[in-house]
Protein backbone atom coordinates (compact mmCIF):
# COMPACT_ATOMS: atom_id res chain seq x y z
CA UNK A 1 0.00 0.00 0.00
CA UNK A 2 1.35 3.42 -0.90
CA UNK A 3 1.71 6.26 1.57
CA UNK A 4 -1.51 8.17 2.30
CA UNK A 5 -2.06 11.80 1.41
CA UNK A 6 -0.50 14.07 4.02
CA UNK A 7 -2.58 16.69 5.81
CA UNK A 8 -1.28 20.02 7.14
CA UNK A 9 -3.45 22.21 9.36
CA UNK A 10 -2.42 25.87 9.41
CA UNK A 11 -3.83 28.12 12.11
CA UNK A 12 -2.83 31.43 13.60
CA UNK A 13 -2.62 29.57 16.91
CA UNK A 14 -0.36 26.60 17.63
CA UNK A 15 -2.87 25.33 20.20
CA UNK A 16 -5.75 25.48 17.72
CA UNK A 17 -3.79 23.71 14.96
CA UNK A 18 -2.65 20.96 17.34
CA UNK A 19 -6.11 20.52 18.86
CA UNK A 20 -7.83 20.25 15.47
CA UNK A 21 -5.20 17.71 14.37
CA UNK A 22 -5.85 15.66 17.53
CA UNK A 23 -9.63 15.88 17.02
CA UNK A 24 -9.41 14.81 13.38
CA UNK A 25 -7.18 11.85 14.24
CA UNK A 26 -9.55 10.82 17.03
CA UNK A 27 -12.66 11.08 14.89
CA UNK A 28 -11.06 8.92 12.22
CA UNK A 29 -12.14 6.12 14.55
CA UNK A 30 -8.79 4.49 15.06
CA UNK A 31 -8.17 4.44 11.32
CA UNK A 32 -6.03 7.57 11.27
CA UNK A 33 -3.19 6.32 9.13
CA UNK A 34 -2.80 9.63 7.32
CA UNK A 35 0.10 11.76 8.51
CA UNK A 36 -1.18 15.01 9.99
CA UNK A 37 0.95 17.98 10.99
CA UNK A 38 -0.01 21.19 12.70
CA UNK A 39 1.61 24.45 11.60
CA UNK A 40 0.27 26.99 14.02
CA UNK A 41 1.43 30.36 15.16
CA UNK A 42 4.88 31.82 14.77
CA UNK A 43 8.26 30.24 15.59
CA UNK A 44 8.46 32.27 18.81
CA UNK A 45 5.08 30.97 20.00
CA UNK A 46 3.03 34.01 19.08
CA UNK A 47 -0.14 34.32 17.07
CA UNK A 48 0.23 34.49 13.30
CA UNK A 49 1.41 32.32 10.45
CA UNK A 50 4.88 31.25 9.53
CA UNK A 51 6.08 30.23 6.07
CA UNK A 52 8.91 28.36 7.80
CA UNK A 53 6.57 26.29 9.99
CA UNK A 54 4.24 25.57 7.06
CA UNK A 55 7.13 24.44 4.85
CA UNK A 56 8.46 22.19 7.62
CA UNK A 57 5.03 20.65 8.21
CA UNK A 58 4.41 19.96 4.51
CA UNK A 59 7.85 18.40 4.13
CA UNK A 60 7.21 16.22 7.20
CA UNK A 61 3.92 14.74 5.92
CA UNK A 62 4.85 14.41 2.25
CA UNK A 63 5.03 10.73 1.43
CA UNK A 64 4.66 11.17 -2.31
CA UNK A 65 0.84 10.97 -2.53
CA UNK A 66 0.34 14.72 -2.21
CA UNK A 67 -0.37 17.06 0.67
CA UNK A 68 -3.66 18.80 1.45
CA UNK A 69 -3.22 22.08 3.33
CA UNK A 70 -6.19 23.46 5.27
CA UNK A 71 -6.07 26.93 6.79
CA UNK A 72 -8.08 28.92 9.30
CA UNK A 73 -8.04 32.62 8.33
CA UNK A 74 -7.10 35.06 5.60
CA UNK A 75 -3.39 35.65 6.11
CA UNK A 76 -2.83 31.89 6.41
CA UNK A 77 -4.38 31.58 2.95
CA UNK A 78 -2.07 34.29 1.63
CA UNK A 79 1.01 32.67 3.16
CA UNK A 80 0.24 29.26 1.62
CA UNK A 81 -0.60 30.84 -1.75
CA UNK A 82 2.72 32.70 -1.71
CA UNK A 83 4.61 29.48 -0.95
CA UNK A 84 2.80 27.67 -3.78
CA UNK A 85 3.49 30.55 -6.19
CA UNK A 86 7.22 30.42 -5.46
CA UNK A 87 7.19 26.96 -6.98
CA UNK A 88 10.11 25.45 -5.11
CA UNK A 89 9.13 26.00 -1.48
CA UNK A 90 6.58 23.19 -1.23
CA UNK A 91 6.74 19.68 -2.73
CA UNK A 92 4.92 18.98 -5.97
CA UNK A 93 1.40 17.79 -5.24
CA UNK A 94 0.77 20.25 -2.42
CA UNK A 95 -2.70 21.78 -2.62
CA UNK A 96 -4.42 24.52 -0.68
CA UNK A 97 -7.92 23.27 0.16
CA UNK A 98 -10.92 25.59 0.30
CA UNK A 99 -12.74 23.99 3.23
CA UNK A 100 -13.99 24.80 6.72
CA UNK A 101 -11.10 24.29 9.09
CA UNK A 102 -12.47 21.82 11.65
CA UNK A 103 -15.01 19.90 9.57
CA UNK A 104 -12.71 19.90 6.57
CA UNK A 105 -9.80 18.59 8.63
CA UNK A 106 -11.89 15.68 9.91
CA UNK A 107 -13.14 14.83 6.41
CA UNK A 108 -9.62 15.07 4.99
CA UNK A 109 -8.05 12.82 7.64
CA UNK A 110 -10.82 10.22 7.41
CA UNK A 111 -10.64 10.14 3.60
CA UNK A 112 -6.84 10.01 3.47
CA UNK A 113 -6.77 7.31 6.14
CA UNK A 114 -9.24 5.25 4.10
CA UNK A 115 -6.83 5.37 1.15
CA UNK A 116 -8.35 8.25 -0.79
CA UNK A 117 -6.10 10.00 -3.27
CA UNK A 118 -5.41 13.74 -3.20
CA UNK A 119 -8.45 14.59 -5.34
CA UNK A 120 -10.73 12.56 -3.05
CA UNK A 121 -9.26 14.20 0.06
CA UNK A 122 -9.70 17.70 -1.39
CA UNK A 123 -13.27 16.91 -2.47
CA UNK A 124 -14.23 15.45 0.91
CA UNK A 125 -12.80 18.42 2.79
CA UNK A 126 -14.44 20.93 0.44
CA UNK A 127 -17.82 19.22 0.72
CA UNK A 128 -17.73 19.90 4.46
CA UNK A 129 -19.10 23.37 3.62
CA UNK A 130 -22.41 21.62 3.02
CA UNK A 131 -22.67 20.02 6.48
CA UNK A 132 -25.88 21.27 8.06
CA UNK A 133 -26.09 21.77 11.80
CA UNK A 134 -29.82 22.18 12.14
Amino acid sequence: MSAPVGIVLVSHSAAVASSVAELARGLAGGRATATVAAAGGTPDGGLGTSAELITQAVTTVDGGAGVAVLVDLGSAVLTVKALLAEGDELPEGTRLVDAPFVEGAVAAVVTASAGGDLDAVVTAASEAYGYRKE
